[in-house]
């Protein structure tokens, strides 16, 4: 799982990266001027930077410029200021990424994941933590508050579909046919049988399981 640290001056921002990066499954910390974000990254296990480029006490330029001294860190600017010059400033010393001001949220993760994937990190979201709820893909273990949960395979499945596709709305019919195939001939109570059984498993953690009448299911967390 990836850790980002968010810098920005202005909480909004930061709260607004944030939320999106809960909904991607990332861990993050923040960090207000470009000082606070040259320690963040000398004392945390940060994956990733996303940095602002204005800022008081020290600019991001000046702050990447530092932080590239005693780490290769993948940073990704944000800056309201789009001359090309700018940009060129931002990889020259030794940015992976620039996005100008206003950008867009979901862009963001998409190039988070780009650079990541380009760096070769580890954090390949193989497991998803949320809460009291752990989902190790790889080894196919499920917890809830530390505790392993004893599921049947489909109920596997489909939690695991849930959780790569969470935040977005299901269908009954999509999750019928991913889960359980194309030539799946049986009904919408299956499914809802299956989730109901899920829920139970999932004890505390069945609330991320949200009902979307007439229409299917979400997976929040």
């Amino acid at each position: 799982m990836y850790k980002v640290l968010i810098v920005d001056d202005e909480p909004p921002i930061r709260e607004l990266v944030a939320k999106y990066c809960a909904l991607e499954g990332y861990a993050y910390g923040e960090a207000g001027d470009g000082l606070e974000a040259i320690e963040k990254v000398r004392n945390g296990n940060y994956d990733i930077v996303i940095m602002d480029v204005m800022m008081p006490e020290l600019d991001g330029f000046s702050a990447v410029r530092e932080i590239r001294k005693f780490s290769k860190i993948p940073v990704i600017m944000l800056s309201a200021r789009t001359e090309t010059y700018d940009k060129i400033h931002g990889f020259e010393i030794g940015a992976d990424d620039y996005l100008p001001k206003p950008f867009s949220p979901k862009e963001l993760m998409l190039r988070v994941n780009a650079v990541m994937s380009r760096s070769g990190s580890s954090g390949d979201k193989e497991i998803f933590e949320s809460g009291k709820l752990k989902v190790d893909f790889t080894a196919r273990i499920v917890y809830v508050d530390s505790k392993p949960v004893d599921l049947s395979p489909k109920e596997y499945e489909l939690l695991f579909f849930m959780v790569k596709n969470r935040g977005i709305a299901l269908s009954r019919e999509k999750l019928l046919n991913e889960v359980w195939g194309y030539d799946f001939y049986g009904d919408d109570r299956t499914l809802d049988t299956h989730i109901k059984l899920l829920r139970k498993s999932l004890g505390e953690c069945a609330e991320y399981i949200v009902t979307l009448r007439g229409m299917g299911y979400r997976f929040d967390a």
